[in-house]
């Protein structure tokens, strides 16, 4: 095969006199450091692939250019070729091991030591970096640990309590997932809530809650950047953003197939193929199936169904063309979803009154719906994109169009439970069609002086339509539609932005970015069917719009070879909302733009020469007019309204460590603190006797300053440990891991039932790996939930106490081949 060598400059280095052991090979130069895959048989060893966008500029972290590559090869060559040969050989090790040089001889490399934390590079700032140098809160899962959480079966809501600071949760199930960072997020169910976190695949944004439950297969990286983002990704980030980047196509044959079967009859699978079509075009083929039979019983007097809930068939592909020309590349992706199963299940009475605890006796595979034989969720979504890339001498030009589109009908029994003397709450929700389309325009410039920066426009536009019904379960014949409501949603937004990188010396840089944002609704919702009663309403057209100017400005700080101290200060916003959802109310309501402010500062070092990697962060922000979501409490339908303002504060801790030569571990700890702060703040206080509210109520309101966030758990801490030992032929592999996350409440108010308690969860994977040839093979087993930990974790505000639990323990087995 043709192999596409990624060349490498790196450690030009410029010592001055403190720098002591230091080099000095040419005043000329400042830092370049890079990384590079020359050998397929190199890369088999390390069981790493760098990717292309892995060669940048240290002193920069730019792009390398290519054309200014070609200018400073005549200079190599004027190295003598033993120095030349010894540096490149020291650079290879280097960028695949992880090892870091501060000193380098003219003659012969130091030796190289073993076991030492790879390098990780991120692209939180477009720009591909060492995250160890980005003035950003970032943390990124790759490699083990990316694929033992996501492994057979798992969506996107494996990273919850993975990551510092990050909490994943949903009432949809396997779609619809709602992101919260630093305890900021949106607990409203209707399908065009907007949320603080941004999800970014492969560079384009998932603006819907539907896209977003797009499946995790053959990604290389994730990275989780905390606090605003607001000058480089634009609307809807204040809290911050999560980045998937996928395989990319790559010149060298290539694959895997990997089946799983676990518990619940479920069986996955996913692969992928790729390499070289010509000496320029490359593709890859990306699969995913993954299927569990129905499982949970309803036992409803009159409506008993075995098996009514619990299973899915989910089905995705991606397919990606890449053509790399001298100067200039062309990327096109493609990839689709087909989802067909049930949804989330809810289980009605089952927390104890005046406690939160689950009822004696709880089953997790036994409900009481009485409209369970018509509950189910179907979920179609595709997408394309290309990304075009030009190279010119000092710049790269890159552009990237989009278009995504989603459909989803999901129907359930949203009370949990069958009730004699109460009416039943069969609803559904549906996107029959839906349209996003976006386009981005950058310039990023590659001086290898003091100054570099970036320049772009962005334009959004998204056609969103919404369905909401309601049924009679007790009809003839059943499930009769009662309710009808349909919203449609057109949403246009352009912005402009840039950013600047200033290095004031050898250990100082600093970087300042501005963006502005204009953000425009066109919003009407039209109910012809109330299952209350009610007649007919229209809202008529509604527009809500605003405009923001973004900004942000950092300061990274080399304290010393091993520790970057960094401070940051941002503001972004997240644009006006409507709510339509009107099956059960007359009021469209609105929610004004949020704004936030956000300083923190922190230190990233690697310690143990190597061995161990240490990143700390402490914030603090405010956010002005945060819009919330009051779902349910003394009205059965959701309603926007602003907070003056709320407060957050905490600190993270995000760790790594080689223990020895077969043990490595990681610790991540972080703590959130919210609160709520507006005495007029107030929502209509539920009334029924299973409900102990906390809050004070006044005049049938229930009181909320002083209040934490919903789904905002003060503290999140994750700890994992892996062990490997050379086995025969081959290699044994341990992998376990413990997530923590503390106490939360479910909704704006505080009520003793509806207090999420502490949950842990604790996951084991082990198995056994080896090579033949060109082909890997593993075989692992694995648990997750190892001890059944059984909680509610979320609420649905309704008739009674219903509530969703976690995933009770799963059991897997799974066999994978890598092949080259």
């Amino acid at each position: 095969m043709y192999f596409f060598a990624q060349i490498v400059f790196f450690m030009f280095l410029l010592c001055s006199k403190r720098a002591s052991g230091c080099y000095n090979i040419n005043h000329s130069f400042s830092l370049f450091n890079s990384f590079c895959t020359l050998e397929k048989e190199v890369r088999v060893a390390y069981r790493e692939k760098l990717p292309e966008s892995a060669i940048v500029s240290g002193a920069t972290h730019q792009p390398l250019n290519k054309s200014a590559l070609k200018r400073l090869i005549p200079d190599m060559k004027a190295m003598k070729r033993s120095t030349l040969a010894t540096l490149v050989n020291a650079a290879l090790l280097s960028a695949v091991a992880g090892t870091s040089f501060s000193t380098i001889a003219a003659e012969q490399a130091p030796a190289v030591k073993k076991n030492q934390l790879e390098v990780i590079q991120v692209t939180a700032r477009k720009r591909v970096e060492n995250a160890q140098e980005v003035p950003v809160a970032v943390s990124a899962l790759q490699g083990d640990s990316l694929d033992a959480y996501s492994s057979a079966g798992m969506d996107i809501r494996f990273m919850n309590a993975k990551i510092p600071s990050l909490s994943i949760e949903s009432s949809f199930g396997r779609s619809f997932p709602r992101f919260y960072v630093r305890g900021l997020g949106n607990t409203d169910f209707d399908l065009n809530a907007s949320q603080p976190v941004s999800l970014v695949v492969d560079e384009v944004v998932q603006e819907n809650a539907i896209l977003k439950g797009f499946p995790v297969f053959d990604v290389s990286r994730v990275e989780v950047l905390r606090g605003p983002q607001g000058t480089l990704f634009g609307r809807n980030t204040p809290a911050g953003l999560v980045k998937f980047d996928s395989v990319k196509p790559s010149q060298e044959f290539e694959g895997y197939g990997s089946v799983s079967y676990g518990s619940r009859g479920a069986v996955d699978f996913e692969g992928a193929v790729g390499g070289g079509l010509t000496d320029r075009l490359s593709t890859r083929v990306s699969v995913l199936w993954q299927d569990k039979d129905d499982y949970i019983d309803s036992r409803a007097p009159g409506f008993e169904q075995k098996d009514a809930l619990g299973g899915y068939t989910d089905k995705a592909a991606r397919i990606q063309f890449l053509y790399e020309g001298d100067d200039f590349t062309g990327l096109f992706n493609y990839h689709v979803r087909d989802m067909d199963g049930k949804p989330i299940a809810f289980f009605g009475n089952s927390i104890k009154p005046g406690t939160n605890d689950l009822v004696d006796g709880f089953e997790n595979d036994v409900v009481y719906h009485d409209a369970a034989s018509r509950a189910t969720q179907q979920v179609e979504s595709e997408g394309a994109s290309l990304k075009l890339e030009w190279d010119f001498n000092n710049h790269t030009l890159t552009s990237i169009s989009a278009w995504e589109s989603a459909e989803i009908y999901s129907r359930a029994d949203i009370d949990g439970a069958y009730e004699t003397g109460f009416s039943s709450a069969e609803s559904a929700d549906g996107i029959p069609d839906h349209d996003q389309y976006t386009q981005e325009l950058r310039l990023s410039s590659n001086f290898a002086g003091d100054i570099n920066y970036q320049v772009g426009v962005f334009y959004f536009d998204e056609a969103l339509t919404i369905e909401n019904f309601s049924y009679d379960t007790f009809s003839s014949p059943a499930g009769n539609e009662t309710g009808y409501v349909i919203q449609q949603q057109d949403t246009k937004a352009w912005a402009v932005f840039g950013s600047v990188d200033y290095t004031i010396s050898d250990d100082l840089k600093v970087t300042a970015g501005l963006r502005y944002s204009d953000d425009e609704k066109e919003f009407s919702a039209n109910r012809t069917q109330s299952p209350i009663g009610a007649g007919p309403l229209s809202s008529g057209l509604i527009n809500v719009s605003d405009d923001h100017i973004s900004w942000d400005i950092s300061t990274s700080y080399k304290v010393n070879d091993d520790v970057n101290w960094y401070t940051r200060i941002a503001n972004s916003f997240r644009a006006p909302s409507l709510q339509g959802r009107i099956l059960y109310g007359n009021d469209v309501t609105t929610a004004e733009t949020e704004t936030v402010t956000s300083y923190e500062t922190g230190i990233k070092s690697d310690v143990l020469d190597g061995q161990g990697r240490v990143n700390a962060t402490v914030f603090y922000y405010t956010m002005n007019d945060q819009q919330l979501t009051a779902v349910g409490g003394g009205a059965n339908f959701n309603r926007l309204l602003n907070v003056d303002k709320t407060t957050g504060y905490g600190f993270e801790l995000d760790s790594e460590w080689v223990l020895s030569d077969e043990l490595n571990a990681t610790f991540n700890l972080s703590y959130n603190k919210t609160e709520l702060k507006d005495d007029t703040l107030s929502i209509a206080a539920p009334s029924r006797p299973t409900l102990t509210i906390t809050n004070p109520v006044v005049n049938g309101k229930v009181l909320l300053d002083g209040n934490s966030l919903p789904h905002a758990p003060e503290w999140i801490s994750n700890f994992t440990l892996r062990y490997t030992k050379e086995l025969a032929d081959g290699e044994f592999f341990a992998y376990g891991d413990v997530s923590y996350r503390s106490k939360i409440n479910f909704f704006l108010y505080e009520s003793v039932e509806f207090e999420g308690k502490p949950l842990v969860e604790t996951g084991l994977r082990a198995g056994y790996a080896w090579a033949d040839g060109d082909y890997e093979y593993q075989v692992s087993a694995f648990v997750r939930n190892l001890f059944d930990e059984q909680q509610s974790i979320g609420g649905v505000d309704f008739n009674n106490n219903t509530v969703m639990v976690n995933e009770e323990r799963y059991v897997g087995v799974e066999f994978k081949v890598n092949f080259f």
